[in-house]
């Protein structure tokens, strides 16, 4: 819940604190769990990346875990997160394999402070869902545009609407006192705003045509929306599924087929919205 010093908006000093405090995003990322959504992700990335080594940034990149796979591809990469802890993990991770070395700096997605049209691509795969007023996320998908150069793209990832009813669900969770009211308030106008601190913290969960919307507002072209993991997240085995090199196979060709389609588009627990800058 938005506390005393938080940021009146979007509880910036809130979400600082759940990262520093409460949660590993590090861990979370190469554990087994988001093992589907980190392959699918890098997968959509690789589809729109001009060869090496082209300037990628990085906004709300977390403990560098993308910008480190990046970079050993030979791509120049630059990293932005609000979390001291991100920081001190990504430059870690970055001076483990001085080679492979990218950049890491504090900063904020809706102020960022690098030069106009000078980065072939923007990722924001963590900011957008945790600032939860939609002008500033205009702002930040509005600052993602200014940085890149013409026909450049920017991979913006959303988490969806229905995220809470989903987990609430597999927890057998709908109907603890505290929950109850985060998913029915989610469920309204995506507003997450959790009563326990080390719940998933202040947030904005999308509806599946939302976030296209506000890249076309921000000025983007061409905007593509699609499925990071499909329902198949919600899959009790998928751990072992993907452990089996068949099935890990089976997984990614039916998310290929699947990976646009409208209907399904709300069950992905992230998607992702593609947008060019053009002219």
């Amino acid at each position: 819940m938005i506390g005393p010093g938080d940021d009146p908006i979007d509880g910036k000093s809130n979400l600082v604190r759940y990262y520093q405090q409460y949660y590993d995003e590090q861990a979370r990322l190469r554990g087994d769990g988001s093992a589907l959504e980190f392959e699918r992700t890098r997968e959509i990335i690789l589809r729109y990346l001009p060869k090496p080594p082209a300037g990628v940034l990085d906004v709300g990149g977390g403990p560098g875990i993308y910008s480190a796979w990046l970079a050993k591809l030979g791509y120049t990469v630059r990293l932005v997160d609000i979390v001291p802890k991100h920081i001190e993990q990504a430059l870690a991770l970055s001076s483990a394999e001085p080679q492979n070395a990218f950049s890491a700096e504090i900063g904020d997605a809706t102020e960022l402070h690098v030069p106009d049209s000078s980065q072939d691509m923007v990722l924001e795969l963590g900011p957008l869902y945790h600032l939860i007023d939609r002008t500033r996320r205009i702002k930040a998908l509005s600052e993602a545009r200014r940085a890149l150069v013409n026909g450049g793209c920017t991979i913006a990832a959303a988490i969806t609407r229905y995220a809470s009813v989903f987990t609430g669900v597999i927890d057998n969770a709908l109907d603890d006192v505290d929950f109850k009211p985060v998913f029915e308030r989610d469920l309204i106008d995506g507003q997450h705003l959790p009563h326990i601190p080390r719940d998933f913290t202040t947030a904005h969960f999308h509806h599946p045509d939302e976030l296209k919307h506000e890249m076309e507002e921000a000025g983007f072209a061409n905007v593509e929306t699609l499925a990071v993991e499909g329902p198949f997240w919600l899959l009790r085995d998928l751990d072992d599924r993907w452990r089996d090199a068949t099935s890990r196979r089976q997984l990614l060709y039916a998310l290929s087929k699947i990976e646009e389609e409208p209907s399904l588009m709300g069950a992905s627990l992230h998607f992702v919205c593609v947008g060019r800058k053009l002219g």
